[in-house]
């Protein structure tokens, strides 16, 4: 059989049509990769009643497929690895960034939990939560706290628990898979949508990295009593990272222990903050525990959305995803791959229950001291207690509006120059730490989608340059307050591209082909779907509310005609994940796209999977 080859499958198959060039004799057959998702590369052809070499015969579960001029035979195990093919471009580098070392797991005898073993798995959890943390997770919380008090606590325990669920999703791709999501969609999507797609997560990446180096730079601003510029805390916060990153030269365990002496540092600080202000604890359980919110008008609605939209970030689900490859896991023995979702997800539960407590420091902080002050209020006490800036806040009678950098201004003025300094230390310790993890977020993002090959330098080199040369311009040309301010846009830039990364890890995650035993259940797929669902509408809620406050006619119709594009795109990835979600009437037949209905299995066949075959 030389040449182009139709083969068409029986009807269980719902008839699609496969191209594949090759001879009749065994070896490797060739597949037009057509369709959303892509056929695999190879397929290897074996003689009629041979046994590929890596299966066990006491494994084979076999299903013949009929064809009109022969028999096609699909060979598959119970449960098999799903690991990436071997191939000559990725052969010659077995690790990537943040990889070089693998952490070993220790084997106990004993059955049930184990803390050594917990203790082992520790260490990716805590960094996937720094952002939950970053300069723009701290504006948001002293914000809150200034508008609404205590009733929006609420909110903010909801987003944590919404969040949590989501990096479930994330890890658990990692541990099946050994591939984190940037691989997956490069493998899976076609090259326009893959492109795209990648586009979308660089620019939430480069907003959230333009937030958390702005923060490094007013605290700089602020321990320096407004000595170092805007500019010069950029360049300093540039130079620290890149020693900071190759931290893991020494040990990946020690580069894990330096993110934990940031985020202690963050525990302190703010912690001292809510210790010196010692907010009301009657008012802070009931802002917890009770979803309402009394006498709350527009700006706390905003608010409210806006604590969603900083709390999960688009990002963050690549990162975590790929951060749990850093542990020797047999992915062959399903398990030791169920103990790791196991230890993961208790370990992820910890370090968000720690990024709650700081959040929830802050939000305290200002909601006891700060809210429903007015700025005349606030100058005259920043005046009286002889404080530098005490010409940021107007003499009127609105109410106070903070940031980052008016926030510790404030506290300076209220609780003494020590609450200042050590609110800068804390904004350090948090924007340099994002910074960080925002580094390797770009890093996988980039070397999966595009499968870079360039050197550890090269690659930090320009994942950096992306993100930090706007911020450069900006700090350059703008002073400290019209910086702050841009936050509002930040957010609402990471929350367009939301759907970009909760919509393809729910497809993902949901598809046996990938996750094989450990795919989304219905419950997960019902509920992960009403989940990603509420929080894209809660943030294009933010969105449209931003741009309507714009009041620009030609920003609006810029607006109106990115949104078509955007909604389109949106929609196609929405489309796939429902097919993966099992609502097969929207399987419509096409030899372009590939249908993902129960027969997915067959039409993903071993892109992802090296433990299968095709016997002919």
């Amino acid at each position: 059989m030389e040449g182009k080859t139709n083969a068409a499958l029986s009807d269980n198959l719902n008839k699609e049509t496969i191209e594949m060039t090759g001879s009749a004799s065994p070896g490797i057959f060739t597949f037009s990769q057509t369709g959303l998702f892509s056929f695999p590369e190879h397929i290897e052809i074996l003689p009629r009643g041979t046994m590929h070499p890596d299966q066990e015969p006491q494994l084979l579960d076999e299903e013949n497929r009929s064809m009109e001029n022969g028999e096609i035979q699909i060979v598959q195990t119970q449960y098999s690895s799903i690991s990436p093919l071997d191939s000559p471009e990725t052969a010659d580098e077995p690790f990537s960034t943040y990889f070089e070392e693998k952490v070993p797991i220790p084997q106990d005898t004993k059955p049930g939990f184990s803390f050594r073993k917990l203790w082992a798995f520790t260490g990716p959890g805590f960094l996937m939560s720094i952002a939950y943390l970053d300069p723009g997770n701290i504006e948001s919380d002293l914000q809150s706290g200034a508008k609404a008090g205590f009733k929006l606590l609420w909110v903010l325990m909801s987003a944590t628990i919404l969040g949590l669920l989501l990096q479930r999703l994330a890890a658990r791709l990692g541990v099946v898979t050994g591939m984190h999501l940037a691989e997956v969609c490069h493998r899976q999507y076609p090259a326009v949508p893959r492109i795209v797609l990648w586009l979308m997560v660089e620019l939430a990446i480069i907003g959230s990295d333009m937030q958390e180096v702005i923060g490094c730079a007013i605290a700089f601003n602020l321990l320096s009593a407004g000595r170092i510029p805007l500019w010069g805390g950029v360049l300093i916060t540039i130079v620290d990272t890149f020693v900071f990153l190759f931290l893991d030269k020494y040990g990946l365990r020690k580069l894990e222990a330096f993110f934990g002496f940031l985020i202690t540092i963050m525990a302190i600080t703010f912690g001292y903050e809510y210790v010196t202000v010692k907010p009301d604890q009657g008012e802070l359980l009931k802002g917890m525990f009770f979803p309402y919110c009394q006498g709350c008008g527009t700006p706390q609605l905003e608010q409210a959305v806006g604590i969603v939209g900083a709390v999960i970030m688009p990002h963050n689900i690549y990162l975590h995803s790929a951060l749990v490859k850093s542990r020797q896991i047999d992915r062959s023995n399903k398990s030791e791959v169920k103990e790791a979702n196991k230890y993961y997800f208790i370990e992820s539960c910890v370090a968000l229950f720690v990024s709650f407590l700081i959040n929830v420091f802050v939000v305290a902080v200002f909601a006891e001291a700060f809210y429903g002050r007015t700025n005349e209020e606030v100058h005259d006490v920043c005046t009286n207690s002889s404080s530098p800036y005490s010409n940021l806040f107007p003499l009127n009678n609105q109410t106070l509006e903070v940031d980052i950098y008016k926030g510790g201004v404030v506290l300076g003025c209220f609780f003494g120059p020590a609450a200042l300094y050590i609110w800068a230390v804390g904004i350090l310790a948090a924007g340099q730490s994002s910074t960080m993890t925002g580094t390797y977020s770009g890093q996988f993002v980039m070397e999966g989608f595009l499968n870079l090959k360039w050197s550890r330098f090269a690659r930090v080199f320009l994942t950096r340059s992306i993100a930090i040369i706007p911020t450069l311009l900006v700090a350059v040309f703008q002073d400290v307050q019209t910086l702050t301010g841009m936050n509002d846009f930040l957010n609402v830039l990471q929350s367009m591209q939301l759907p970009f990364a909760l919509i393809p890890i729910l497809t993902f995650t949901s598809l046996n082909s990938i996750m094989s035993d450990f795919a989304n259940g219905l419950l997960w797929k019902i509920g992960g779907g009403v989940v990603i669902l509420v929080v894209c509408c809660i943030n294009m809620y933010f969105v449209v509310v931003y741009v309507t406050s714009l009041g620009s006619l030609v920003l609006y119709v810029m607006a109106a005609l990115l949104s078509v594009v955007y909604l389109c795109f949106v929609g196609y990835l929405a489309w796939q994940c429902l097919i993966a979600l099992g609502v097969s009437c929207l399987d419509i037949g096409s030899r372009y796209r590939l249908g993902l209905t129960a027969h997915s299995d067959i039409y993903l066949l071993n892109d992802m999977d090296s433990n299968m075959c095709v016997e002919r």
